[in-house]
């Protein structure tokens, strides 16, 4: 692979010691072995690198490629019919009657082949790819027995080996109680036997729960991230979604990589995350497609510098949203972020949520995984509704420009 270097750029670096956007004018990236060798000024651009091949890029911005953080891509049918079915004056229970709710995903994602899975999930995959993507986490959890449980991570690690991607796979075996099960009998008898099993077979990067009254509480959640610590996985936790029953102060004693949703988070949930250095993931997506109203405590994650993430969480229940760009614009929207959060939150924030420390910023020793835009400042990226301003993705180095 050839080295070579961006000229006529504005870089928006989003390194963290920066603050904001960390914003390069008139400036230049050089890529070597498929990592970022320097960037700064380009006028500053070092001797060493003067006969590399050049890229003029006429003015555009260069951000980090885009991460999306948290995501369920992998299953099986769609909701699309309860969907209608509620806007037509069906009640919840109408619609578990007609097969509906998460029963109705976990029933299809049983069907449904390997090879079925992978064909819409790569689908997806391309969907957020399209728009400047360059890591996507990929949970289970629509499965609910080892067999599906372990088809969908399959599927998720498969994902990488037929696109430019990085994916990172999450077991959330405990994200919801099979119909008829006990949840303690589900939790020892099947979810955690799973996990040791999906861990055994590499698939497993990080542990996740759904701590809430319609799922599991915290003492049940607790015994899934003993495993996952007896096993060196970190763990992350959907938390603090409807209510708040200290979902969020267990995820920061084990020192979770993230905390999601967290609408109903308190002071001293917070308090625990910037202890623990966990993220906020904020997902814009479920509080609109569920009509939530209780909003996630931004100032006091800003009170408190806990980092905070942005992600499209893709699924087919709460939040069938497939643009990470519109997830930005939703944070900035419904929630106040500033679109230097927002952009933080789908780069340097959303690689802490992963626990990845070779991505989401440009900055010497980096992967090379950027995204070129057709953008005059890096608030448009936020700015925008149903907008795709993004003119080419580099990848490891990889490129298509011209």
């Amino acid at each position: 692979m050839q080295d070579y270097a961006l000229h006529d750029i504005n870089a928006a670096t989003m390194q963290v010691a920066s603050g904001g956007y960390g914003l390069i004018e008139d400036a230049a990236v050089v890529v070597a072995g498929g990592k970022i060798a320097w960037v700064g000024k380009r006028a500053d651009q070092p001797a060493q690198f003067a006969g590399l091949a050049i890229h003029k890029l006429g003015g555009r911005l260069v951000t980090p490629a885009l991460i999306d953080c948290h995501t369920h891509i992998v299953y099986g049918g769609n909701r699309a019919r309860e969907f209608e079915m509620r806007l037509n004056g069906a009640s919840y229970e109408e619609v578990a009657r007609a097969g509906g709710g998460i029963a109705s995903t976990v029933s299809a994602t049983r069907s449904e082949s390997q090879a079925e899975l992978l064909k819409k999930a790569l689908v997806k995959a391309d969907a957020l790819i399209a728009q400047g993507v360059a890591v996507i986490e990929v949970k289970s959890g629509y499965g609910l027995d080892r067999d599906s449980e372990l088809k969908m991570l399959r599927v998720a690690r498969q994902i990488a080996q037929h696109r430019p991607v990085r994916v990172k796979t999450t077991f959330l075996g405990a994200h919801a109680v099979p119909k008829g099960m006990n949840p303690d009998a589900y939790i020892d008898d099947i979810c955690i036997p799973t996990l040791e099993a999906a861990h055994a077979e590499g698939l497993v990067d990080a542990v996740d729960g759904f701590c809430e009254g319609i799922a599991f509480d915290t003492a049940q959640i607790e015994r899934v991230f003993q495993k996952a610590q007896a096993l060196g996985l970190p763990v992350k936790l959907h938390s603090d979604q409807l209510s708040n029953i200290g979902g969020t102060p267990l995820a920061a004693r084990y020192g979770a990589l993230s905390v999601d949703h967290v609408e109903y988070a308190d002071e001293m949930g917070v308090e625990a995350m910037a202890a623990a250095g966990s993220v906020a993931v904020i997902l814009p997506g479920a509080f609109y497609t569920i009509h939530e109203t209780q909003k996630p405590p931004i100032a006091a994650f800003r009170k408190h510098n806990v980092p905070m993430a942005v992600a499209t969480d893709w699924n087919p229940g709460s939040s069938p949203l497939g643009s990470l760009l519109l997830a930005m614009n939703m944070g900035c929207t419904l929630f106040a972020l500033t679109p230097a959060e927002a952009l933080a939150g789908t780069t340097s924030n959303a690689a802490r949520a992963l626990g990845l420390i070779d991505c989401g910023m440009i900055a010497a020793g980096m992967r090379a995984d950027l995204a070129v835009w057709d953008v005059e400042e890096p608030g448009e990226l936020s700015y925008g509704i149903g907008i795709n301003p993004l003119h080419a993705r580099i990848y490891g180095g990889q490129h298509e420009l011209a």
